[in-house]
């Protein structure tokens, strides 16, 4: 049983962060990286892909975060693998030592660097969640026993502030019901509009982990509000991070996060904090937030 799986089932409050693998080799700086979250987290998301943008692989870091005593999150998106590839990859993280995985959509190429790019979407979400939870079970897609099964610790994402909310709870129940054990959310900067999805989703009793993305500026949160669904940065917020001066902008970063972070952890089970870089901020966070 991974530790983000005993914390979770133990109903202890975790904190989880997040790493993006580079456009490259030298995966050192994202170690480095990995480094400050040591002691401050349970698990460390290992993002696949991220934003469409050729890295490399999840899979890779992750096996290396293990090899220096770290839990990873594997996220396995569906956008680049067929089911054989999907399963396989499944298959071969659990022999690597990974333990927790996080099933995601994935998306689209056209939003990369690379737009040639051909999107594969043989299966949804859903249905990655329902695969890998087969293997756990001893089968293959098609029913085909394995040579030894892995036991992953299946997780899934939702979007709390997506409007409207009905459809995100109508794919959160597909989700549990294809085997997600926990939800990681993304990202919270209304709590108000989370607390009212945590209302009407309290019958799934499942753990949800609240998503926190560190702000970097004032353009940061206008192009999220443009370009990312389901995220909404209030003017408010905006506004204090237009105010703030460039040297300052840390400190303000890891005041709004850490604001946030008190407002909604009555509301879950944890958080996931969601640097984008800025990794050496997490501790301090982790501290104002009052959440060591």
């Amino acid at each position: 049983m991974s530790n983000l799986q005993q914390a979770l089932q133990s109903k202890k409050f975790v904190v989880t962060g997040e790493i993006g693998p580079p456009k490259g080799v030298d995966i050192e700086k994202c170690l480095d990286d990995a480094e400050h979250l040591r002691n401050k987290v349970v698990a460390i998301n290992v993002t696949d892909l991220q934003s469409a943008v050729m890295r490399i692989g999840s899979m890779a870091v992750s096996a290396k975060l293990i090899e220096r005593g770290l839990e990873p999150v594997y996220q396995l998106t569906c956008r680049d693998r067929n089911r054989l590839a999907l399963q396989s990859d499944l298959l071969s993280a659990w022999a690597l030592g990974i333990r927790n995985v996080l099933c995601l959509t994935g998306d689209h190429p056209t939003l990369g660097d690379d737009t040639e790019a051909k999107p594969v979407y043989d299966l949804d979400s859903v249905q990655l969640l329902k695969a890998a939870s087969t293997l756990n079970q001893g089968k293959d897609m098609t029913g085909h026993d394995l040579e030894g099964k892995p036991d992953f610790f299946i997780g899934a994402v939702v979007t709390p502030a997506s409007e409207p909310l009905e459809p995100q709870i109508m794919k959160m129940e597909k989700k549990i019901a294809a085997g997600a054990k926990f939800f990681q959310t993304q990202a919270i900067y209304e709590p108000h509009k989370f607390e009212y999805f945590i209302n009407q989703t309290s019958q799934f009793k499942v753990p949800i982990i609240a998503g926190m993305v560190v702000l970097k500026s004032a353009a940061m949160a206008r192009f999220m509000n443009e370009n990312v669904a389901g995220i909404s940065v209030p003017d408010d917020i905006i506004q204090e991070m237009a105010d703030t001066p460039k040297e300052d902008r840390k400190k303000k970063s890891v005041e709004i996060t850490a604001r946030i972070i008190r407002q909604v952890v009555p509301l879950c089970q944890g958080v996931h904090i969601m640097p984008l870089g800025w990794d050496e901020l997490v501790p301090e966070i982790i501290r104002e937030a009052g959440i060591e």
